[in-house]
């Protein structure tokens, strides 16, 4: 089974000797990253067609559109930016997290690029390392083709579009794939130090908060029940500790930056909820839902079965036993995702990096012919390009 803990593995080492481990980890992942980057050329292909065929511009769809101008906004002028809507609502740049705005920053400053192609070139580089963590995953758990056929997968999904614009979705999946990844090889620093990051990206790190969490309470719960005494517990596994420590702090630092930019302690929820983004427990949802069954009930039927699909792989994921912390992650992403309130087209787009709902699909499809999975993929990857197109050629938001 393939691993890559040589990437991970932080200990001195030899120069020559740590290149020469991780360009041979490179050739083992080298047939998932060009499976993933032909699913996504595939996507791209069918939106530049579609989008000379109506006259527009590929490139500025993926660029500035929507979210990614208000991350170039906050990477030119900084925080601070608002419009006041008709309604006299405030939405506020600063509902957006910093790491990929800072990354557009830096990139400008230190070449020609613009911001908005500094941030392209980030989703691009930063979806390859997401590709890359998948397919660690996914080797680790059924061998190198399920890994390999996790990330193609994975570049089909509905509304992988967006892996190939300016968004942080790319970003925040490759830190929280190898910080899984580190979990499942027990590097805890180093997945506490990843989720950090991803905190800074995201507010879905919670989801990967919350899988470090209950993986590390799961072991000293069963430590504890064997008779481990607490503190020896922690003299054995302080790294586990240290992990699970670090991963929160990324998000709290944002959450505490926009509370002393706005002088309110609830600031940053204050402005999420300017934008119509809360918690009410699905109760939006099934209002949604019920309107649409009412209004247009093929289409109420179709987000019907869409939501059933959904339930059906997180059912899939729990038969099939997947590792917990995989488990949790994925959990974790669809709960965030259904059961706030606020733009309902966009909820696709953030059960997005919840790769680990495609597992099941990886397995099965690992037990066919080679030729047989990539005609899969190949339907996939065509469905979702079109998708893509459709939607990047339409007036409202992913």
């Amino acid at each position: 089974m393939t691993t890559v803990p040589e990437i991970l593995d932080v200990s001195p080492a030899p120069l020559a000797s740590r290149s020469e481990r991780v360009a041979g980890w490179l050739r083992t992942a080298a047939p998932a990253l060009l499976a993933y980057a032909a699913v996504r050329l595939v996507g791209l292909a069918i939106l530049w067609v579609a989008a000379a065929a109506e006259g527009a511009d590929a490139h500025h769809l993926l660029t500035r559109r929507w979210d990614s101008v208000w991350y170039v906004r906050v990477a030119e002028q900084g925080y601070g930016f608002e419009v006041v809507l008709p309604d006299g609502g405030v939405h506020s740049s600063l509902a957006f997290f910093p790491l990929l705005p800072a990354l557009e920053r830096g990139l400008a400053a230190l070449g020609p690029l613009a911001a908005a192609d500094a941030g392209l070139l980030v989703g691009w580089l930063a979806s390859l390392a997401a590709a890359a963590g998948i397919f660690a995953v996914g080797a680790r758990i059924g061998g190198p083709r399920v890994g390999v056929l996790l990330a193609a997968l994975w570049g089909a999904h509905p509304t992988a579009f967006v892996q190939s614009m300016a968004y942080t979705e790319t970003l925040f999946t490759a830190l929280a794939a190898w910080a899984l990844y580190a979990v499942l090889t027990e590097r805890w620093v180093t997945a506490g130090a990843l989720a950090v990051l991803a905190g800074l990206s995201r507010p879905s790190a919670a989801a990967l908060v919350a899988a470090l969490v209950v993986t590390a309470g799961a072991h000293w719960l069963g430590e504890l029940r064997r008779g481990t005494p607490a503190g020896e517990l922690l003299r054995r596994r302080p790294r586990m500790l240290a992990g699970v420590l670090l991963a929160p702090l990324g998000w709290l630092s944002y959450v505490l930056y926009v509370a002393v930019r706005t002088g309110r302690p609830w600031g940053y929820f204050e402005v999420q909820a300017q934008w119509g983004n809360g918690f009410d427990g699905g109760v939006a949802l099934a209002a949604f839902v019920w309107e649409n069954l009412r209004a247009h009930w093929p289409a109420g039927l179709g987000l019907c079965a869409a939501l059933a699909l959904v339930g059906w792989l997180v059912v899939l994921c729990v038969r099939q036993r997947q590792p917990l912390p995989l488990l949790v992650y994925g959990v974790v992403i669809v709960v965030v995702s259904l059961v706030g309130s606020g733009y309902f087209g966009s909820r696709p787009r953030l059960m997005m990096p919840a790769f680990t709902l495609l597992l099941p699909a990886a397995l099965a499809l690992a037990r066919l012919r080679p030729t047989r999975s990539a005609a899969v993929c190949l339907v996939a990857a065509v469905a979702s390009g079109g998708y893509g197109a459709f939607t990047l050629l339409g007036s409202g938001p992913p």
